[in-house]
């Protein structure tokens, strides 16, 4: 993406790298919405992304994404599919809604299709151990703390969901994840 800005007169304003699950919701995503809202409160011109799949995983995401840059005025190039949404004269390119549409169902279903075969292969690695050893092979064996030393190690986080408090806002008050806050509310009962 630099060496196309470069090679086109565009000046960097910002680079954002994001490595989260492309099963993801964008509201889920936060290093796209502080790309866009960085977009939005800098007066950017063109966003430059490295293919489509990054703008969602599924045509509606995409396209609202999509949408919400047209409702900014901000354009977008898509590296890999060549793609601008407006073309040098502000035009918006007429095959943009159906190329969107197209690229964007091939890229949920090649999410679809990756979630497939690791939940096949899964099986089949499940299957083969359960028939070798008795055992599926997945998962961690061995030493699991006791539920009276979590109490303890976790006084304050269970004292605040107790109180009713969201997960998330447990998760930053007490500094834990978001899955050990629930793994604690689910083993503690609460």
């Amino acid at each position: 993406m630099t060496d196309y800005a470069t090679k086109n007169d565009l000046t960097i304003q910002q680079v954002y790298e994001e490595h989260i699950s492309g099963a993801k919701r964008n509201v889920e995503r936060p290093v796209l919405t502080e790309c866009l809202d960085y977009c939005r409160g800098n007066d950017t011109d063109i966003l430059l992304v490295s293919e489509l799949s990054r703008l969602g995983r599924n045509v509606d995401e995409v396209l609202s994404s999509i949408r919400w840059c047209k409702e900014n005025h901000l354009n977008i190039y898509l590296q890999k599919e060549n793609i601008y949404i407006y073309d040098r004269e502000g035009r918006e390119n007429p095959y943009l809604t159906i190329m969107i549409a197209v690229l964007g169902t091939a890229a949920q279903l090649e999410r679809e299709n990756i979630v497939f075969r690791l939940q096949s292969g899964r099986r089949r690695y499940v299957e083969k151990n359960i028939a070798l050893t008795g055992k599926s092979g997945l998962g961690r064996e061995g030493y699991r703390k006791p539920k009276d030393q979590k109490a303890e190690e976790y006084k304050e986080t269970l004292k605040l969901l107790r109180k009713g408090y969201p997960y998330r806002k447990v998760a930053k008050l007490c500094d834990v994840s978001e899955s050990t806050v629930k793994r604690l509310k689910k083993e503690f009962e609460i």
